[in-house]
């Protein structure tokens, strides 16, 4: 026996079974065992003279028939055959056989409503239950950014009944990039004025809540309390793990995202039996260490990707549908269009799930993310570990002899650069500082001060004893020194 995957077009003529056991040696014989227990399937399968169609594909694990043996190669059974229909996609003028027709105002939908989810209410997972589920659902998402952007759209797209947005940035230039809720004329609004018009213009069926507003440990409960679902679209470990966390209080599912250049992931947590976010990954990581995308960068089609499933997510919870996220973990490759899954557990020495919890209510989580401000102490001119764009410049200036050593990547200097500036990226900096003077004066710089600072506290581990860090990095160069220069 090997078991074939059946596609959704095909799965009314197998019961509504999405993979059945079939009997053969080879792919003709599994196909015909297959089509004798389901006639049904015959007509879709075979032309009139008994041939596989031409519209329909037929593969062994990873491998199309065609460049096999057809329907002479031969199956194992721990092998896996997957039955690949075209499937047309696009409007459809004719509906399917004994597809159900929506009568105007059936169910409570308005006729406008009827008209507008038309595609929703034909789908025997959805019908008119499934639509009335989606417009009586709230769901809170946090951040109107890059990921909040698809998730928000679709979701008002799909007739969630409220929308709540999180957020209290601006839109800038940067953004638009990827944060497709925003336009070029919405450059230094509020990014929730921005969203809600786009959205309301998207569906004036639904209802848009703002909140203009930091989430904090002192606000987040009572923010997500109205709410059935929160979609995390964060960008720093401390809202990440205050979401989470104020998830399992409340007891309200998560849908999560995140991305970084090429690479995001998708799961759900804190749903009643699976794992969440603190399962995966249990403590931080020292700040600094990972860098965000406004340092590392990100592919602007990514998060239409990763919102998206995080969208699928929510409108699957809502519906009670299908199979979520729950205690699996889905990493996407876009530079090698490629997906894994990887199985998570509920930790049951999880402090804030498990079964004996250390967290019952919500903590500082700056502190606990490491990124707390540090009480100002006054610093020494000889103690000196970083100086600001203008002090650089008075040096210069004055001739000090100062090298400048730029730790970005060979494509940042490309946008902007400090003239003179002596290029060696953070990452080569452990392998070649022996071309250094130790003797010698110097500033590190890169975009912002972060991964100027990390260079900055590995030459001084090293010996070095004249090292300063270029405060806020070349953004700060110039908004204070060299305004001609663009900034990203």
């Amino acid at each position: 026996m090997a078991k074939i995957l059946i596609p959704t077009p095909l799965r009314p003529y197998t019961d509504k079974q999405d993979a059945v056991d079939a009997s053969g040696a080879t792919v003709g014989e599994l196909l015909a065992d297959l089509t004798r227990r389901h006639s049904g399937l015959k007509a879709h399968l075979y032309n009139e003279h008994g041939k596989l169609r031409s519209f329909v594909n037929v593969y062994v694990n990873d491998e199309d028939i065609r460049y096999l043996q057809r329907e002479q190669t031969p199956v194992a059974a721990s092998d896996t055959v997957s039955i690949i229909p075209s499937v047309a996609g696009g409007v459809e003028t004719v509906a399917p056989p004994g597809a159900p027709k929506p009568q105007s105002g059936e169910g409570g939908l308005t006729k406008d409503e009827v008209k507008r989810y038309s595609r929703h209410l034909i789908m025997p997972e959805v019908g008119v239950d499934g639509q009335q589920k989606l417009k009586a659902a709230k769901v809170l998402c946090i951040g109107a950014g890059g990921l909040g952007s698809p998730v928000a759209m679709y979701l008002a797209a799909a007739g969630v009944g409220t929308i709540g947005l999180v957020d209290f940035d601006v839109v800038d230039f940067s953004n638009l990039q990827r944060q497709i809720l925003h336009s070029t004329p919405d450059v230094g609004r509020p990014k929730l004025i921005s969203a809600k018009e786009k959205l309301n213009a998207l569906n004036p069926e639904i209802e848009i809540r703002t909140h203009d507003v930091a989430l904090s440990s002192q606000n987040a409960l009572q923010l997500f309390e109205p709410y059935d679902v929160i979609v995390d679209g964060t960008d720093n470990f401390p809202t990440r793990y205050l979401v989470n966390d104020a998830c399992v209080l409340l007891r309200k599912p998560n849908a999560y995202g995140s991305i970084f250049r090429f690479e995001g992931q998708a799961s759900v947590f804190a749903t009643k039996d699976g794992p969440c976010y603190r399962c995966l990954y249990p403590e931080p990581p020292p700040p600094g260490l990972v860098p965000s995308c406004a340092e590392g960068g990100v592919l602007g089609v990514l998060p239409g990707l990763i919102g998206v499933i995080q969208a699928t997510e929510t409108v699957k919870l809502i519906m009670g549908i299908g199979e979520p996220l729950i205690g699996r973990f889905l990493i996407y490759d876009a530079l090698r269009m490629r997906f894994r899954e990887l199985k998570l557990r509920k930790d049951p020495d999880c402090p804030v799930c498990g079964t004996h919890p250390t967290v019952t209510k919500l903590i500082d989580y700056e502190q606990f993310c490491g990124v707390a401000p540090a009480a100002p102490e006054p610093v020494t001119v000889n103690a000196a570990t970083e100086l600001t764009s203008v002090e650089l410049k008075r040096r210069l200036d004055r001739g000090d002899k100062l090298t400048i050593v730029d730790v970005r990547e060979p494509n940042e200097l490309q946008i902007n650069r400090i003239p003179g500036s002596l290029h060696i990226p953070l990452g080569d900096i452990p392998k070649r500082y022996n071309e250094l003077d130790p003797d010698a004066e110097f500033v590190m710089q890169c975009k912002s001060g972060v991964r100027s600072g990390k260079a900055a506290d590995f030459l001084r581990s090293v010996g070095f004893k004249h090292v300063l860090n270029l405060k806020g990095g070349i953004l700060d160069w110039i908004d204070k020194v060299d305004p001609t220069q663009p900034k990203y």
